[in-house]
């Protein structure tokens, strides 16, 4: 399953986690993604989005 926003293309990110004894390994920041039934096109699809797009009003969820 991707982890990406099919309206702003928003994916994961890559980093460390950094122990007190600076000790590295590796980890990944994940988008906040939800299913939502949007309308595009004019048709009804169910995409997946990130919550900032929908709290911006960039998705017109359908009831």
């Amino acid at each position: 399953m991707a982890k990406r926003c099919d309206i702003c293309g928003k994916g994961p990110l890559v980093g460390n986690n950094v122990s007190h004894a600076h000790n590295t390994s590796k980890r990944r920041w994940l988008p906040n993604l939800k299913k939502v039934r949007a309308r595009i096109d004019g048709h009804v699809r169910r995409i997946k989005v990130c919550t900032r797009c929908i709290r911006s009003g960039r998705v017109v969820k359908v009831v």
